[in-house]
């Protein structure tokens, strides 16, 4: 009798490794594709909307240099004039009772070509430069944004991780509650069992392919919200895989510095553009230097008291020169200085707050490393307890719901080990994000 009991228990305990394997493999899933982190935050980044605005802003600024540059550059403009007044001077006659010498015509008619060169301009240089300021503080205010994704994506991917590891270890216990299921359904027929025992294992198994389903469920839903910020179709049959970032996160440790973030780089293009500013707005008072040529046709032409058509022209050099501006210039430069002391405290700030997060990170991977230590352990002790009841419920010394919550010991302890595998991963990733640092 003992036999027979035992012979289908042997095979399927045989078999167990392989059933385990098989639904805890990524290979298990074939028609599917290995996702790495990194990859999927550069598809992030990629895809988004803002991430042609670098060349947007590069374009708009070369437009304006342009228009700044082609101030230097000669221009012509075109004026006509048509023109009655109810009066002009009359000049006294030239003897008493007389007529005039000359009477001035009341209609004006001119039309007149006036070309301008600029000799000297001080605002040409500084204003160029402002704009080239500009556009570096805004492509790198994108790429700050455009960063920002790479936490996005991680919060996103891990989640989806995590359900990924838990169902996996859940896989195990499914395989190992069917093998007893089958096991105890022999027994029962064969009378060395209570139809009892066979209803508890079932139950169990049941209740666990309640908690895949609602595992598998919630990792199609992390895997849309992944799908969404990379722009790649995802599927269930995708498989996530975490990265190594041990050596990346001691030697992070080892240096020690912040500055990799793209947020000390706008930091850095926003102060530039202030110095830009102060020196646009330094000399804009300054004189400025210009050639003009006129030429036309008018009646009267530039001899005011003939009463026809004349051609004529002129030429010479204007300055421009705002000798007194009431202050003006030194109080926008003082303006501007006071928003670089600004630019320079939300520096600061950023920076006291990037060291709050990064020892928030450093010490929950000091914990989560110290936790996996002893979690192989743990499980270790844990699969010993179930193969040591797994024998006993079969001798009848264990009953099926002692049996049941010694499988769910060990489903805690595979779901710890999963969680803290994952949570390291996580924190690492954060980790060297919060650093600036790429996640390979």
């Amino acid at each position: 009798m003992t036999r027979h009991v035992l012979a289908p228990a042997v095979v399927v305990l045989l078999a167990l490794p392989a059933m385990v394997r098989a639904q805890s493999s990524p290979q298990a899933t074939p028609q599917g594709s290995e996702l790495r982190l990194d990859a999927l935050q550069r598809s992030a980044v990629e895809t988004d909307p803002r991430f042609r605005e670098l060349r947007l802003y590069e374009s708009q600024a070369d437009l304006r240099v342009a228009n700044i540059s082609a101030e230097m550059k000669p221009t012509i403009s075109v004026d006509g004039l048509l023109q009655y007044q109810s009066d002009v001077p009359t000049p006294p006659p030239f003897v008493p009772g007389g007529q005039p010498l000359f009477l001035p015509p009341k209609g004006t008619v001119d039309a007149s070509a006036r070309l301008d060169q600029r000799i000297y301009d001080p605002t040409i240089g500084p204003r160029i430069a402002v704009e080239k300021a500009r556009l570096a503080e805004s492509q790198a205010r994108i790429r700050t944004a455009l960063f920002a994704l790479r936490q996005d994506v991680n919060d996103a991917f891990f989640a989806a991780a995590l359900l990924q590891e838990r169902s996996r270890a859940l896989a195990a216990t499914l395989a190992e509650l069917e093998a007893r299921l089958q096991e105890t359904n022999v027994r029962v027929r064969e009378g060395a069992a209570l139809a009892s025992d066979a209803a508890a294992v079932e139950a169990a198994l049941l209740q666990r392919r309640q908690d895949d389903d609602a595992l598998r469920a919630n990792r199609v839903a992390a895997l849309k919200r992944l799908s969404n910020l990379t722009g790649r179709e995802l599927t269930d049959a995708d498989v996530l895989v975490a990265p190594d970032l041990n050596v990346a996160v001691a030697e992070a440790r080892r240096r020690n510095d912040v500055r990799d973030r793209p947020e000390f780089v706008q930091f850095a293009r926003t102060q530039d553009r202030l110095a830009r500013e102060r020196d646009a707005a330094a000399n804009q008072d300054r004189p400025r230097l210009s050639a003009f040529a006129k030429g036309g046709v008018g009646r009267p032409g530039l001899n005011f008291i003939s009463d026809e058509f004349e051609v004529y022209g002129v030429a010479g050099i204007q300055l421009h020169w705002k000798a007194w501006t009431w202050g003006t210039s030194g109080r926008e430069t003082r303006a501007l200085e006071l928003q670089q002391e600004i630019a320079t405290a939300d520096e600061a700030a950023f920076k006291k707050g990037l060291a709050r997060t990064t020892e928030t990170d450093s010490t929950s991977i000091d914990r989560l490393q110290r936790a996996l230590s002893l979690d192989d352990r743990i499980v270790d002790l844990r699969e010993q307890i179930v193969r040591t009841s797994e024998v006993r419920f079969r001798e009848g010394a264990l009953t099926a719901s002692e049996y049941v919550d010694r499988s769910t010991d060990l489903l805690e302890a595979r779901f710890a080990r999963a969680g803290h595998q994952v949570e390291l991963a996580e924190a690492s990733a954060r980790f060297l994000t919060s650093l600036g640092l790429e996640v390979r």
